[in-house]
């Protein structure tokens, strides 16, 4: 999910990180009663909320109360364990029989069948449908003759089914994939993967106002620019359910609104605290024993404009120059109180696969050497440097110090520009209207070093917000899914963490650590290895 975080949005099985302290630093304690309602930080969702169409944290977090998926992911490490899936099988990491739990049901009553699944990755990967989410169906046996031969989608693709798809029973169905996917079963909770009813097909788009899931929570209104509400959902058979009756989230404009109201008991739970109380922990002792913090599978970074909408930005060395002109450690600790760790590389350190310093010298702090590779390079053509940033998150004091280490360095002007918030943001940036440099962000979907690469970076894929495009990079992607021994995998996805470094389609900022504060009403705070609210754990104060 490109991160807002994933926005943002937002997304290997040693994922876990852990708490960056002592003591009980990522959990509000536990117990609790059971019933009642709560109130969270919410944000404005980019597109209405079609699991398939949603690529960000503002909606992504919605859908994931709502909605049950074949694997649900441990909210304390993230390890995959079977949710709707009563069994994944395989032999060959090609071909895969997925067998269902019976007695799971949709909020309007109906059962969680086979065909759910197929049917809702069949609409998310036909090309017509244009669903951000789509190319998440590219391993599956029949993705290309779905999709579209232009842009604008002119004529009817080959197919509207995925060949390698196939319900078998109501119960049963299978997964063909194209090339071996050896961790396929590992991606299946992904929120892009989840069924849909019978009821979404015959309007999609009253359905994104008013979404039908399968989860412990149901969707009850949306009041655009204020507030979702959500409810328990009395039939849900699941086992990851929790105490709470009800979930409001509250939706803000400025992250220093919601942490005053978090202070004043009038919000139940913020997932960011703003940079000016991380300044000498001011929040804790704003929020005495209400605040937790733990390292989580996130990762900061700032994209160039593709070159088709900005060309000032083409060539990789003044991309280069850029990202050696920014001091990031400086930056870290006034801004964000230490509470970030520098990035070397285009992968988080939570994941299985991680290796540090991929991104090598161009990561590196060195006003000379930017300098003298950004005059290699024939200066900058473009006047002056714009890094854009959504403005209802407080992500203005950061890039404001970004811009003003860029110009210390370089000689170039360089202005922190707001847009107004996070669904207009990756509007612009969808619809390839903003020009220069933005800010992206991403949470991992799954637990694995792929999930940080491929969706992101490879040729036309969902989250590929700058049109990179290196066929030996997708090639040795393809190589790495294919393998069937892990350490091999990620070694062929070292090799193309390593080759982004030599076109620098963004600049890795930091690693993040996820801050929450809380009301003194509730108990159960945890926060998942996704950096997310962990709702089954979540309950008012007895």
């Amino acid at each position: 999910m490109v991160a807002g975080i994933s926005a943002a949005a937002l997304l290997a099985a040693a994922c876990g990180g852990g708490d960056s302290g002592s003591g009980n630093n990522a959990s509000g304690g536990g117990g609790g009663k059971t019933g009642g309602a709560v109130t969270v930080r919410g944000c404005n969702p980019q597109n209405t909320l079609i699991p398939s169409n949603t690529t960000e944290t503002c909606g992504g977090n919605v859908l994931d109360a709502i909605t049950a998926k074949l694997v649900h992911y441990n909210p304390e490490n993230a390890a995959p364990e079977n949710d709707i899936a009563d069994k994944i099988e395989t032999s060959d990491n090609q071909n895969f029989t997925v067998t269902l739990k019976k007695g799971y049901k949709f909020h309007d009553g109906t059962e969680v069948k086979a065909k759910n699944f197929v049917d809702a990755w069949n609409y998310a990967a036909y090309g017509p449908n244009a669903q951000s989410s789509g190319y998440f169906m590219e391993p599956i046996e029949g993705f290309a003759d779905m999709q579209c031969a232009d842009e604008k989608c002119t004529a009817k693709p080959k197919a509207d089914k995925l060949t390698g798809l196939a319900v078998k029973d109501d119960y049963t169905f299978t997964i063909k994939t194209s090339e071996k996917v050896s961790n396929m079963p590992v991606r299946l909770g992904y929120s892009a993967f989840s069924p849909l009813p019978d009821s979404f097909f015959s309007d999609p788009k009253a359905f994104g106002e008013k979404p039908i899931g399968a989860g412990p929570f149901k969707f009850d209104s949306w009041a655009k620019n204020s507030e979702i509400k959500l409810s328990k959902f009395a039939d849900y058979s699941g086992k990851f359910g929790g105490k709470l009756d009800a979930i409001t989230f509250k939706i803000y404009q400025d992250d220093g609104a919601a942490y005053n109201d978090v202070i004043a008991n009038q919000l139940d739970v913020t997932d960011s605290i703003p940079s000016s109380a991380m300044i000498d922990d001011k929040y804790k002792t704003d929020l005495p024993d209400r605040n937790a913090q733990r390292a989580v599978g996130v990762i900061q970074t700032i994209t160039f404009a593709p070159v088709k909408t900005d060309p000032n930005y083409a060539d990789p060395k003044i991309r280069q120059a850029i990202s050696m002109a920014i001091d990031r450690a400086t930056i870290i600790k006034q801004i964000f109180n230490n509470t970030r760790q520098p990035a070397t590389g285009w992968v988080s350190p939570v994941v299985d696969g991680y290796k540090a310093n991929q991104c090598g010298e161009w990561c590196t702090y060195d006003k000379a050497k930017a300098k003298a590779k950004l005059d290699e390079a024939g200066g900058f053509k473009g006047g002056k440097m714009t890094l854009s940033y959504n403005a209802d998150a407080d992500h203005k004091p950061w890039t404001e110090a970004t811009c003003n280490s860029i110009k210390g360095a370089l000689g170039v002007d360089c202005v922190a520009t707001p847009v107004v918030d996070f669904a207009t943001f990756r509007s612009q940036i969808a619809d390839k209207k903003m020009k220069g440099m933005f800010r992206t962000g991403w949470q991992m979907d799954y637990p694995s070093i792929e999930n940080f690469l491929a969706p992101i970076y490879k040729t036309g894929a969902s989250s590929n917000d700058g049109d990179y495009s290196n066929p030996e990079f997708d090639k040795l992607l393809n190589e790495a899914a294919a393998e069937s021994d892990a350490a091999a995998a990620n070694a062929k996805y070292q090799q193309a963490e390593a080759l982004l470094a030599n076109d620098m389609p963004s600049i890795p900022m930091w690693y993040s650590t996820a801050t929450f504060g809380w009301s003194d009403k509730v108990t159960g705070v945890k926060i998942t290895a996704f950096g997310t609210i962990d709702f089954s754990s979540l309950a008012l104060k007895s």
